[in-house]
């Protein structure tokens, strides 16, 4: 079961009885000032890019600020294991952990003022892992995804966290939801989710993302069946 709210994730976890979620990966805002148009004027593709998709970027400035040390408060009360992209960011409302995940991604952005890599806190305490995957901005290698949200992350990163730090049975949230890619690795691997969206043009479009996506999947299976 996949479900997605348009909804204050505030709100939504402020509902919930305590560790009501098996794993929280999340990927809240920096707080650096990303927006569609920066990012857009930043990386359109070129003739170099010869697997470049569409941009369809949509939603305004939503970067401006961090969360605040409620959200963390919450996050850690409703959800027993947490994912948390951009962790250094937030490394006064975090604990000490081993666990980090660094998606390298430098093969794609040389020459542009892209990060070489993100890094993730993980509460879970084994070794630290490195996604080795290329992803540039507008998502043109290695991807085949249309881009909706100028921070959108491939599917195939969140397929990888879903193998490593989940299992069967597990309950995943996502508290900022954005593109969706994190829902579609999660219906995927059959994994029960829910994700929170605040801003309703990345959530209208986040839906269809998802419904063309578990729509060509159901057909390959049926016709493969």
């Amino acid at each position: 079961m996949t479900e997605a709210y348009n909804i204050d994730c505030m709100e939504y976890m402020r509902s919930l009885p305590d560790k009501a979620f098996d794993l929280a990966v999340v990927d809240p805002p920096y707080g650096i000032g990303e927006n569609p148009k920066r990012a857009l004027s930043r990386s359109r593709p070129t003739k170099k890019w010869k697997n470049a998709r569409p941009v369809e970027y949509v939603g305004g400035e939503w970067d401006n600020e961090r969360p605040n040390r409620e959200y963390f408060s919450e996050l850690f009360r409703v959800s027993k294991n947490q994912i948390i992209w951009g962790g250094n960011y937030f490394a006064n409302f975090l604990k000490p952990s081993m666990g980090w995940i660094v998606w390298y991604k430098a093969g794609q952005n040389q020459n542009t003022d892209f990060s070489d890599c993100e890094l993730a806190f993980s509460s879970f305490n084994k070794a630290a892992k490195l996604f080795d995957y290329p992803w540039l901005g507008f998502g043109a290698v290695n991807a085949g995804e249309v881009r909706i949200h100028n921070t959108q992350k491939p599917v195939a990163l969140y397929a990888w966290i879903y193998q490593r730090y989940a299992k069967a049975g597990d309950k995943i949230l996502d508290t900022h939801l954005g593109s969706g890619s994190s829902r579609i690795a999660a219906y995927d691997a059959g994994l029960d989710f829910v994700g929170c969206e605040i801003d309703k043009d990345y959530f209208d479009k986040e839906e269809q993302r998802f419904a063309e996506h578990s729509a060509q999947l159901n057909l390959f299976l049926t016709e493969s069946g």
